[in-house]
Protein backbone atom coordinates (compact mmCIF):
# COMPACT_ATOMS: atom_id res chain seq x y z
CA UNK A 1 0.00 0.00 0.00
CA UNK A 2 2.81 2.40 0.89
CA UNK A 3 4.50 1.72 -2.46
CA UNK A 4 1.24 2.40 -4.30
CA UNK A 5 0.77 5.70 -2.49
CA UNK A 6 4.37 6.68 -3.24
CA UNK A 7 3.95 5.80 -6.91
CA UNK A 8 0.69 7.74 -7.09
CA UNK A 9 2.28 10.83 -5.51
CA UNK A 10 5.17 10.54 -7.96
CA UNK A 11 2.78 10.50 -10.91
CA UNK A 12 -0.12 12.75 -9.95
CA UNK A 13 1.95 15.90 -10.57
CA UNK A 14 4.65 14.21 -12.63
CA UNK A 15 5.45 14.61 -16.33
CA UNK A 16 3.82 11.36 -17.54
CA UNK A 17 0.20 12.23 -17.91
CA UNK A 18 -2.91 10.08 -18.27
CA UNK A 19 -6.56 11.16 -18.43
CA UNK A 20 -7.10 9.76 -14.92
CA UNK A 21 -4.15 11.67 -13.44
CA UNK A 22 -5.30 14.84 -15.19
CA UNK A 23 -8.75 14.43 -13.66
CA UNK A 24 -7.40 13.82 -10.16
CA UNK A 25 -5.17 16.89 -10.24
CA UNK A 26 -7.97 18.98 -11.74
CA UNK A 27 -10.31 17.91 -8.93
CA UNK A 28 -7.79 19.07 -6.33
CA UNK A 29 -7.13 22.38 -8.07
CA UNK A 30 -10.85 23.11 -8.56
CA UNK A 31 -11.38 22.65 -4.82
CA UNK A 32 -8.37 24.89 -4.08
CA UNK A 33 -9.64 27.53 -6.52
CA UNK A 34 -13.02 27.58 -4.80
CA UNK A 35 -11.37 28.05 -1.40
CA UNK A 36 -9.10 30.85 -2.61
CA UNK A 37 -11.93 32.59 -4.42
CA UNK A 38 -14.27 32.57 -1.44
CA UNK A 39 -11.56 33.66 1.00
CA UNK A 40 -10.79 36.58 -1.28
CA UNK A 41 -14.42 37.61 -1.43
CA UNK A 42 -15.19 37.27 2.28
CA UNK A 43 -11.94 39.04 3.22
CA UNK A 44 -11.76 41.85 0.65
CA UNK A 45 -15.00 41.58 -1.38
CA UNK A 46 -13.32 40.55 -4.66
CA UNK A 47 -13.63 37.29 -6.58
CA UNK A 48 -10.01 36.85 -7.63
CA UNK A 49 -10.72 34.07 -10.16
CA UNK A 50 -13.37 36.06 -12.04
CA UNK A 51 -11.45 37.89 -14.77
CA UNK A 52 -14.63 38.65 -16.74
CA UNK A 53 -16.10 40.42 -13.73
CA UNK A 54 -12.86 42.25 -13.03
CA UNK A 55 -12.64 43.59 -16.58
CA UNK A 56 -16.26 44.74 -16.28
CA UNK A 57 -15.48 46.30 -12.90
CA UNK A 58 -12.58 48.28 -14.33
CA UNK A 59 -14.70 49.54 -17.23
CA UNK A 60 -17.72 50.42 -15.07
CA UNK A 61 -15.81 52.22 -12.34
CA UNK A 62 -13.63 54.05 -14.83
CA UNK A 63 -16.81 55.62 -16.17
CA UNK A 64 -18.20 56.19 -12.67
CA UNK A 65 -14.96 57.84 -11.58
CA UNK A 66 -14.07 55.46 -8.75
CA UNK A 67 -10.36 55.24 -9.48
CA UNK A 68 -9.57 53.13 -6.42
CA UNK A 69 -11.76 50.27 -7.65
CA UNK A 70 -10.23 50.69 -11.08
CA UNK A 71 -6.81 50.26 -9.46
CA UNK A 72 -7.95 47.16 -7.57
CA UNK A 73 -9.28 45.58 -10.75
CA UNK A 74 -6.14 46.38 -12.72
CA UNK A 75 -3.93 44.96 -9.97
CA UNK A 76 -5.91 41.72 -9.96
CA UNK A 77 -5.81 41.42 -13.75
CA UNK A 78 -2.09 42.11 -13.87
CA UNK A 79 -1.38 39.64 -11.04
CA UNK A 80 -3.45 36.86 -12.63
CA UNK A 81 -1.62 37.39 -15.92
CA UNK A 82 1.73 37.44 -14.14
CA UNK A 83 0.86 34.17 -12.41
CA UNK A 84 0.09 32.49 -15.71
CA UNK A 85 3.29 33.88 -17.24
CA UNK A 86 5.30 32.68 -14.25
CA UNK A 87 3.85 29.19 -14.69
CA UNK A 88 4.93 29.14 -18.34
CA UNK A 89 8.45 30.30 -17.45
CA UNK A 90 8.85 27.70 -14.71
CA UNK A 91 7.39 24.89 -16.78
CA UNK A 92 9.53 25.54 -19.85
CA UNK A 93 12.68 26.01 -17.78
CA UNK A 94 12.12 22.61 -16.12
CA UNK A 95 10.98 20.86 -19.31
CA UNK A 96 14.09 21.86 -21.25
CA UNK A 97 16.22 20.41 -18.46
CA UNK A 98 14.28 17.15 -18.38
CA UNK A 99 13.07 17.65 -14.81
CA UNK A 100 10.41 15.39 -13.37
CA UNK A 101 9.04 18.40 -11.48
CA UNK A 102 8.07 20.51 -14.48
CA UNK A 103 4.49 20.73 -13.14
CA UNK A 104 5.19 20.12 -9.47
CA UNK A 105 7.45 23.19 -9.15
CA UNK A 106 4.44 25.39 -9.98
CA UNK A 107 2.35 23.63 -7.33
CA UNK A 108 5.24 24.09 -4.90
CA UNK A 109 5.29 27.85 -5.51
CA UNK A 110 1.53 28.10 -5.13
CA UNK A 111 1.58 26.03 -1.96
CA UNK A 112 4.38 28.09 -0.40
CA UNK A 113 2.62 31.35 -1.29
CA UNK A 114 -0.62 30.12 0.23
CA UNK A 115 1.18 28.90 3.35
CA UNK A 116 2.92 32.23 3.93
CA UNK A 117 -0.24 34.17 3.16
CA UNK A 118 -2.32 32.01 5.49
CA UNK A 119 0.17 32.45 8.33
CA UNK A 120 0.99 36.14 7.89
CA UNK A 121 -2.05 37.87 6.41
CA UNK A 122 -3.83 38.33 9.76
CA UNK A 123 -0.88 40.36 11.01
CA UNK A 124 -1.40 42.97 8.28
CA UNK A 125 -3.56 45.67 9.79
CA UNK A 126 -4.01 48.48 7.32
CA UNK A 127 -6.98 50.17 5.72
CA UNK A 128 -5.57 49.43 2.25
CA UNK A 129 -4.55 45.82 2.84
CA UNK A 130 -6.74 44.72 -0.04
CA UNK A 131 -4.19 46.27 -2.40
CA UNK A 132 -1.75 43.61 -1.16
CA UNK A 133 -4.12 40.69 -0.65
CA UNK A 134 -5.90 40.83 -4.01
CA UNK A 135 -2.74 40.62 -6.16
CA UNK A 136 -1.40 37.71 -4.10
CA UNK A 137 -4.62 35.72 -4.43
CA UNK A 138 -4.99 36.57 -8.12
CA UNK A 139 -1.38 35.56 -8.81
CA UNK A 140 -1.95 32.13 -7.28
CA UNK A 141 -5.13 31.77 -9.34
CA UNK A 142 -3.20 32.54 -12.51
CA UNK A 143 -0.49 30.04 -11.54
CA UNK A 144 -2.82 27.14 -10.98
CA UNK A 145 -5.14 27.87 -13.89
CA UNK A 146 -2.13 27.93 -16.20
CA UNK A 147 -0.60 24.72 -14.85
CA UNK A 148 -3.77 22.65 -15.33
CA UNK A 149 -4.18 24.22 -18.77
CA UNK A 150 -0.64 23.04 -19.61
CA UNK A 151 -1.22 19.59 -18.16
CA UNK A 152 -4.53 18.97 -19.93
CA UNK A 153 -3.62 20.54 -23.27
CA UNK A 154 -6.06 23.43 -22.68
CA UNK A 155 -8.95 21.01 -22.06
CA UNK A 156 -9.41 21.91 -18.37
CA UNK A 157 -9.40 25.23 -16.55
CA UNK A 158 -10.21 24.99 -12.88
CA UNK A 159 -11.13 28.65 -12.27
CA UNK A 160 -13.20 29.27 -15.41
CA UNK A 161 -16.63 28.16 -14.22
CA UNK A 162 -18.42 30.11 -16.98
CA UNK A 163 -16.68 28.00 -19.61
CA UNK A 164 -17.36 24.78 -17.73
CA UNK A 165 -21.06 25.54 -17.32
CA UNK A 166 -21.23 26.45 -21.01
CA UNK A 167 -19.69 23.10 -21.93
CA UNK A 168 -22.11 21.31 -19.61
CA UNK A 169 -24.98 22.96 -21.45
CA UNK A 170 -23.53 21.95 -24.82
CA UNK A 171 -23.17 18.32 -23.78
CA UNK A 172 -26.69 18.25 -22.33
CA UNK A 173 -27.98 19.71 -25.60
CA UNK A 174 -26.24 16.91 -27.51
CA UNK A 175 -27.86 14.28 -25.30
CA UNK A 176 -31.29 15.85 -25.78
CA UNK A 177 -30.93 16.20 -29.55
CA UNK A 178 -32.41 13.51 -31.75
CA UNK A 179 -31.74 13.77 -35.47
CA UNK A 180 -34.67 12.75 -37.66
CA UNK A 181 -32.90 13.32 -40.97
CA UNK A 182 -31.79 10.22 -42.83
CA UNK A 183 -28.08 10.15 -43.48
CA UNK A 184 -27.36 13.08 -41.18
CA UNK A 185 -24.26 13.17 -39.01
CA UNK A 186 -24.96 11.57 -35.63
CA UNK A 187 -25.05 13.86 -32.61
CA UNK A 188 -24.12 12.32 -29.28
CA UNK A 189 -23.08 13.73 -25.95
CA UNK A 190 -19.81 12.90 -24.21
CA UNK A 191 -20.81 11.37 -20.88
CA UNK A 192 -17.24 11.26 -19.53
CA UNK A 193 -16.70 14.93 -20.31
CA UNK A 194 -20.04 15.82 -18.74
CA UNK A 195 -19.14 13.97 -15.54
CA UNK A 196 -15.75 15.69 -15.39
CA UNK A 197 -17.21 19.16 -15.87
CA UNK A 198 -19.99 18.58 -13.34
CA UNK A 199 -17.46 17.31 -10.79
CA UNK A 200 -15.20 20.34 -11.30
CA UNK A 201 -18.08 22.79 -10.85
CA UNK A 202 -19.26 20.90 -7.77
CA UNK A 203 -15.77 20.92 -6.26
CA UNK A 204 -15.33 24.63 -6.98
CA UNK A 205 -18.65 25.19 -5.18
CA UNK A 206 -17.63 22.95 -2.28
CA UNK A 207 -14.33 24.83 -2.03
CA UNK A 208 -16.25 28.08 -1.90
CA UNK A 209 -18.36 26.83 1.00
CA UNK A 210 -15.33 25.47 2.85
CA UNK A 211 -13.33 28.65 2.24
CA UNK A 212 -16.08 30.96 3.46
CA UNK A 213 -16.85 28.88 6.55
CA UNK A 214 -13.17 28.43 7.30
CA UNK A 215 -12.36 32.11 6.96
CA UNK A 216 -15.23 33.09 9.25
CA UNK A 217 -14.01 30.53 11.80
CA UNK A 218 -10.22 30.92 11.77
CA UNK A 219 -9.40 33.72 9.29
CA UNK A 220 -6.68 33.32 6.69
CA UNK A 221 -5.32 30.27 8.53
CA UNK A 222 -7.91 28.27 6.57
CA UNK A 223 -5.41 28.40 3.71
CA UNK A 224 -2.74 26.48 5.64
CA UNK A 225 -4.21 22.95 5.24
CA UNK A 226 -4.98 23.79 1.62
CA UNK A 227 -1.35 24.78 1.07
CA UNK A 228 -0.14 21.59 2.76
CA UNK A 229 -2.24 19.53 0.36
CA UNK A 230 -0.58 21.19 -2.62
CA UNK A 231 2.86 20.68 -1.10
CA UNK A 232 2.13 16.98 -0.59
CA UNK A 233 1.06 16.71 -4.23
CA UNK A 234 4.28 18.43 -5.34
CA UNK A 235 6.96 16.96 -3.10
CA UNK A 236 7.47 13.52 -4.66
CA UNK A 237 8.28 14.69 -8.23
CA UNK A 238 10.54 17.37 -6.72
CA UNK A 239 12.30 14.77 -4.58
CA UNK A 240 12.83 12.59 -7.65
CA UNK A 241 14.89 15.37 -9.23
CA UNK A 242 17.14 15.92 -6.23
CA UNK A 243 19.09 12.71 -6.66
CA UNK A 244 19.92 12.99 -10.34
CA UNK A 245 21.76 15.38 -12.59
CA UNK A 246 19.33 17.29 -14.84
CA UNK A 247 19.85 17.23 -18.58
CA UNK A 248 21.30 20.38 -20.17
CA UNK A 249 18.74 22.68 -21.82
CA UNK A 250 17.43 21.39 -25.14
CA UNK A 251 18.14 23.42 -28.26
Amino acid sequence: MRARIDRYLLNVAGPRRTPALNRHLAYLLALVAGILNSVGFVAVAVYTSHMTGLVATVADHLVLGDLRLVLVGLLALAAFTAGAACCALMFNWARRRGLHSRYANVLLLEGLMMMLFGLLAESVVHEHRDLLFIPVLAFTMGLQNAVITKISGAQIRTTHVTGMVTDIGIELGKFLYRSRLAGSDPVSGDAAKLRLLAALVALFFAGGVLGALGYLAVGFAVLVPTALTLLVAAWRPLAADLGRRPRPPAG
